[in-house]
């Protein structure tokens, strides 16, 4: 069958096939530009001339998600954009935002019209409705947002990276539709990480200091949480507390943490009166594992000669929700393996346990499964626990020392 022959206008280049579409088409693909590239649309036909100002999304400051690979005369400097941004949200008035992505540049902290600045452009998005919003200061160090609350009916995802949060700003409490919060390579020194409003589900936060220049522990009070993930945090351990609906959490300790003991190989001498052991501003309660109690999805890593982790098990905090658990070699030091019994002896619907004893790399290379065998399981041993999964990078003394604890159980590995 012949093409389809093109008519006079089509050959001309004279219709406008994509100003033909709906407008609420246009704004969608409005808000997947830069927000100069949005703007320069208006010279394109008299149509395109407003549509920017009702554009769904707002993309300013560049696209890179990483600013070593802008040119410097490209970097997004609070001071050269702020008329175009001022000038930019003037137009929009408060016309609803589903996103609004915020990136800038600033080498002057101290620089009080900057940090006003940006804070109110930051309000206006919220003013405006805005569903998603991501900050991120792509400087060489973290910029400090203001001190007041969020309030907002309409948001739904906040993502926040490379600032620094104080006192009330970490108070979502007036956000009540926020489910999904995301928090990276920022200063956390604020008393409380809160959301009382029901409505807050996922919880990300990795690469972030807490309470550096305070010294305390910042409490998570989040009682709606589904899901955790606090990965490769700084200073202080902070203090989470109940979470009844916790479904999964990932928690990643590092060398960074400051909880670890100097008196002990161990790094938990246990004295009661050990000012590693117990800092001070500690309230001397569980830290980590009583909040996460009630998970039903557990990953507990430690990378260092941390303390909390055993701390914590003086509690003997009970998981009773705990389906499947996986812990790396922290969890497994010999001869008595506490940690890992404690663990195990207070995780009665356990199913599957995965122990990960490689040191940092991107993976393992011996993978063993374990199954008990037909005599009575020590009661040690969780009745519904049936999966149990070894990943090594080679099974040298430490790896045997653990199976050969493990076998003490009835249990038999095959690889």
């Amino acid at each position: 069958m012949p093409p389809a022959k093109r008519s006079k206008k089509d050959q001309a280049g004279g219709e406008d096939r994509i100003g033909a579409l709906p407008d609420e088409i246009l704004h969608h693909m409005l808000s997947f530009l830069p927000a100069r590239d949005a703007v320069q649309t208006c010279v394109l036909a008299g149509r395109w001339r407003h549509l920017r100002k009702s554009a769904t999304g707002l993309r300013i400051g560049g696209e890179s998600e990483d600013w070593v690979w802008w040119r410097v005369e490209e970097k997004p400097r609070v001071r050269d954009i702020r008329e175009f941004v001022d000038h930019l949200l003037l137009l929009r008035g408060c016309e609803p935002l589903d996103m609004c992505e915020l990136r800038f540049w600033s080498d002057y902290y101290d620089d009080d019209d900057e940090t006003r600045r940006v804070n109110l452009w930051i309000r206006h998005a919220v003013a405006s409705q805005v569903r998603h919003l991501v900050v991120r200061s792509i400087a060489g160090g973290v910029f400090e947002l203001d001190d007041l609350p969020l309030v907002s009916r309409h948001l739904t995802r906040l993502e926040l990276f490379k600032l620094d949060l104080t006192d009330r700003f970490c108070n979502f409490s007036s956000c009540s539709a926020l489910k999904h919060l995301k928090i990276s390579d920022s200063m956390i020194s604020c008393p409380m990480i809160s959301s009382s409003a029901g409505s807050l589900q996922q919880l990300s936060i990795s690469h972030c200091s807490f309470g550096a220049v305070r010294n305390f522990r910042t409490r998570i009070c989040v009682p709606s949480l589904v899901s955790l993930q606090l990965d490769d945090y700084w200073c202080m351990t902070p203090l989470l507390e109940s979470m009844p609906s916790l479904v999964e959490a990932t928690i990643t300790v590092n060398s960074g943490c400051s909880d670890f003991c100097r008196n002990a190989g161990s790094g938990y001498c246990g004295f009661e009166d050990c000012n590693y052991c117990y800092p001070i501003n500690d309230d001397r309660s569980c830290v980590l594992l009583k909040g996460l109690s009630e998970a039903k999805n557990l990953a507990l890593v430690a990378h260092c000669r941390t303390f909390i982790f055993n701390r914590d098990l003086k509690w003997y905090p009970t998981f009773s929700k705990l389906k499947t658990l996986l812990l790396n070699d922290h969890w497994c030091v010999a001869p008595e393996f506490h940690a890992l019994s404690c663990i195990l002896k207070h995780s009665p619907v356990l199913e599957k346990l995965t122990l990960h004893l490689f040191s940092w790399g991107p993976g393992h290379k011996v993978e063993m499964n374990g199954s008990f065998g037909m005599m009575d399981r020590p009661a040690e041993i969780p009745e519904h626990l049936n999966i149990v999964e070894v990943k090594c990078e080679e099974v040298n003394e430490n790896v045997s020392k653990v199976l050969k604890f493990l076998c003490a159980f009835n249990l038999r590995f095959s690889f």
